[in-house]
């Protein structure tokens, strides 16, 4: 009894094996469909797989596109930055000689010319040093002439000439002694300009070095500015600058100086525009908004929105040439304006896809339809 439950608890093992095994193969469900499947007619080949076939993708499996022809125009990139105006020349007169003010002849606002004196000290014992070394000169000068003619005639040797001629060459160098000294009794404009302040007063006692006034030279005025070292490179002397002053005030200039190493604390590089001020209206120390234009550049202002990047995270256009492929351009970004942004480097033959082109690849052939006419509602 016992064998024989065994060996139906076996048999039963076995069917349970072999459905679980039919059931996997799916067989049992699809039968009929195979049969159904292969009475049917095969069927013909479309039209879209004959075309592939003979290496052509139809019109009406090109992916669409939307594209604009570029417009290319030269611009000069704006550079905006703060500065400040100052004067062309600034120089603080000092005192170079001790004494007493005899003559102080200019006051706060006088316009001063070129090698104008602007203040004199009392030096009567320097006068009298002058005079005296000129008196010196006149005599070792006749006793020269007349050791000469005693020389010539055989009558004075030659080492008496000599002490002669080098008390001469003595006294020519008091005299010039002399002559600076009185000279620096004057004090003179180093450049025209206008005193923009006085340090002291007629009669007063100075010193050698003592401030005596400060001198500006506001014609051309000069607006200094710092511009980052990013925008450095696009910057040259010569450039047209537009300057708007803190009074409205609208002015033109030209770059006249960049410099060439940066500063240490702020890692930018200092510049100066010129501006011409002839009557000297535009004061020293005042703020001005500074507007640089840099060299003009053939570019093609587009919209921020056609602005992809390549799958190596270039900043660049998707374009389609005569033949409606599509490629990437890699662009340079030049400005960014109201209008939208500045680029160099797009294909003259290009034209920029401005619609779809995030869902095109390299190489691939397009349907281009005119972005002006589906912007009117074609």
């Amino acid at each position: 009894m016992a064998s024989h439950f065994k060996g139906h608890k076996v048999t039963a093992i076995l069917v349970l094996v072999a459905a679980t095994a039919w059931v996997a193969t799916g067989k049992f469900a699809s039968v009929g469909s195979e049969e159904a499947h292969a009475a049917q007619p095969a069927p013909e080949a479309t039209s879209i797989e004959l075309a592939q076939d003979d290496g052509a993708a139809p019109a009406s499996a090109l992916r669409t596109v939307a594209a604009l022809t570029p417009v290319f125009q030269d611009h000069a990139r704006e550079i905006r930055i703060s500065g400040v105006t100052g004067a062309d020349k600034r120089t603080v007169l000092a005192a170079r000689s001790d004494g007493v003010i005899a003559a102080l002849p200019i006051t706060q606002g006088d316009m001063v010319t070129d090698d104008q004196v602007v203040m004199t000290v009392e030096g009567a014992d320097v006068a009298a040093a002058v005079m005296t070394a000129e008196a010196t000169l006149a005599q070792r000068t006749q006793e020269l002439e007349v050791a000469e003619k005693l020389f010539k005639s055989g009558n004075t040797a030659e080492l008496q000439l000599i002490k002669v001629r080098a008390d001469k060459a003595a006294a020519e160098a008091a005299l010039s002694q002399a002559e600076a000294a009185a000279d620096r009794l004057n004090l003179r404009a180093p450049f025209t300009g206008i005193v923009d302040k006085v340090d002291v007063e007629l009669g007063e006692w100075v010193q050698t070095g003592t401030p005596i006034a400060t001198v500006l030279s506001l014609d051309p005025i000069v607006v200094r500015a710092e511009v980052s070292e990013v925008d450095i490179g696009f910057v040259s002397v010569n450039d047209r600058a537009g300057i708007r002053l803190v009074n409205g005030r609208q002015l033109e200039g030209k770059v006249r100086h960049v410099a060439r190493e940066a500063s240490t604390q702020t890692r930018t590089y200092p510049v100066e525009v010129e501006l011409p001020n002839p009557d000297g209206a535009v004061p020293a120390g005042m703020t001005a908004e500074v507007s640089l234009y840099t060299r003009p550049e053939r570019a093609v202002t587009v919209p921020r929105s056609v602005i992809t990047l390549s799958t190596q995270g270039e900043l660049g256009l998707r374009i389609v040439g005569p033949d409606n492929v599509a490629h990437f351009a890699s662009v340079e970004l030049i400005d960014d304006t109201p209008e939208g942004l500045v680029l160099t480097g797009v294909p003259e033959d290009a034209r920029i896809i401005v619609l779809g082109q995030d869902l095109v690849r390299d190489g691939e052939t397009v349907s281009v339809k005119d972005a002006a006419s589906i912007a009117l509602g074609d």
